[in-house]
């Protein structure tokens, strides 16, 4: 619970900022993965994020209308579409990005460098462990008998 309570605390922090920007829940990920790759077909960012296709296809309809991304043709595959940022994408990117060095900052005040860095190890470990589906799940523990002391 602990995680799923500071995830909850930083989303608190970075949703108004989003939405200021025009952004809704999961769409500043997409931009920035535009921003990283370049360009990407819908597919790849729905595995990537291992999001459903089609939730993908929205949050990009939206971010085309709004005008954070363009869409061309495919020149290996004209069923499909590439997407890259336009100039107010790459802009949303650059303060989305601000903004979650901020929150981090304000995220690891008070520890350590050393700290930080294992915090970040041991992030990555729980994540690599919830999606590596082979292996089993941990045994729940069985709760204790109360004492009749």
């Amino acid at each position: 619970m602990s995680i799923l309570r500071a995830f909850h605390a930083q989303r608190a922090q970075l949703r108004p900022f989003g939405a200021s920007l025009g952004l809704g829940p999961g769409q500043p990920k997409l931009l920035s993965y535009l921003a990283v790759r370049g360009s990407a077909t819908q597919r790849d960012i729905a595995d990537f994020f291992g999001i459903d296709p089609a939730a993908v296809c929205r949050m990009l309809d939206v971010l085309d209308r709004k005008g954070f991304v363009r869409t061309s043709a495919n020149p290996d595959d004209r069923r499909t579409k590439v997407l890259a940022l336009t100039s107010a994408g790459r802009a949303a990117v650059r303060a989305w990005d601000g903004r979650c060095r901020e929150v981090e900052a304000q995220m690891l005040r008070g520890l350590t460098a050393d700290e930080a860095s294992q915090l970040h190890e041991l992030l990555a470990r729980v994540t690599h462990n919830l999606r590596d589906e082979s292996l089993e799940p941990a045994p729940v523990p069985k709760p204790k008998e109360p004492s009749h002391e």
